[in-house]
């Protein structure tokens, strides 16, 4: 079991949520925070994967300049534009 101090400020939004019936219990709160915490800390490991794969590919040429990209953007903004008509 763990015990935790958490301060005047924190231990009373603790008790507000309780109390407010939003959470069943304190340790509910304090689960539902360190779930968000390691779903935050995989978000932040997964876009560092796709930073270092986009670094990965800069290095390596596989790029495309932004005239490029954009150009390509508007030709299929209006293709759906003329879809859509």
């Amino acid at each position: 079991m763990i015990s935790a101090e958490l301060g005047k400020p924190l231990e009373s939004y603790v008790q507000e949520l309780v109390s407010s019936g939003r959470y069943g219990s304190k340790s509910e709160v304090l689960r539902e925070g360190v779930r968000m915490i390691q779903e935050r800390e995989t978000q932040q490991e997964a876009l560092k994967a796709l930073i270092m794969q986009g670094m990965a590919d800069i290095e390596a040429g596989r790029t495309h300049s932004a005239e490029d990209v954009f150009g390509a953007m508007r030709q299929r903004i209006q293709a759906t534009i003329q879809e859509k008509q």
